[in-house]
């Protein structure tokens, strides 16, 4: 390399050869690469659970920061790989695309779909406008935005999944985590489609599936009105299970 590169373009031209020269890296394909990518998201979740208090004594903080940030980099490798392995594609029919052109795309849609922060054409707003509204304005015109988006573009826009009801999610999503974000989407909407969450005892004995997952959801959706996150307390239950295991 005949100048010295950001970390980011390193990284890439660093994938670039292992694309050309390693045997193993040449034959991944995006497929084969999904797997990686959950993982390595997990563990970066573990990692951020784990992240100490906030009056935790420095080596601590440093410590657990130091854990992220590497967990963060697996990551963005996994973006980065993706990238190089699509790239290759660039001037066949398939087109493929390049981790500039992914940058661009998630740079437009944050700027088109915070119009409280910047303007169409992706400029700052003037400060008199800016913290006027609160959480959930942002939340709902989140949601109008989408909503308008896949109204003018029927068959999809830059990579966003055509969704038709607040339980379109996709199949890989932990079944807890899924109805959580059903349960969040609903509450988004002028009209919440789903009736009102109860609590209460299991309805049945254990055999009778249907209800085990009616019962579920139920419990979800009494979670989320409390800001409760399920996919984390029934991990942090476990994880007290496992440490507490000889």
């Amino acid at each position: 390399m005949s100048e010295t590169p950001g970390a980011v373009d390193r990284l890439m031209w660093v994938t670039r050869q292992l694309r050309r020269w390693c045997p193993w890296t040449r034959e991944l394909t995006h497929a084969q690469l999904a797997e990686y990518l959950i993982e390595e998201a997990h563990e970066t979740v573990e990692a951020i659970e784990a992240l100490p208090a906030v009056d935790a004594v420095p080596e601590v903080q440093r410590t657990g920061y130091d854990t992220l940030r590497k967990e963060f980099g697996d990551v963005l490798f996994q973006v980065v790989l993706h990238s190089a392995v699509a790239e290759e594609l660039s001037g066949t029919e398939a087109n493929g695309f390049t981790l500039d052109t992914v940058a661009e795309a998630i740079t437009e849609k944050m700027i088109r779909r915070n119009p409280h922060v910047f303007t169409p054409e992706g400029e700052l707003l003037d400060a008199s406008e800016l913290g006027a509204v609160t959480i959930d304005d942002v939340e709902k015109n989140w949601e109008r935005i989408k909503k308008s988006e896949r109204a003018d573009h029927p068959e999809g826009r830059e990579g966003d999944r055509a969704v038709t009801s607040v339980f379109d999610l996709p199949a890989a999503l932990p079944a807890l985590a899924a109805a959580a974000k059903a349960v969040d989407r609903a509450g988004r909407q002028p009209v919440n489609p789903l009736p009102a969450p109860r609590v209460g005892p299991l309805s049945v004995e254990l055999t009778d599936e249907e209800q085990l997952g009616e019962d579920l959801f139920a419990l979800v959706q009494a979670a989320r009105a409390r800001g409760l996150d399920p996919e984390r307390a029934l991990r942090a239950h476990l994880r007290g299970r496992r440490e507490s295991s000889f």
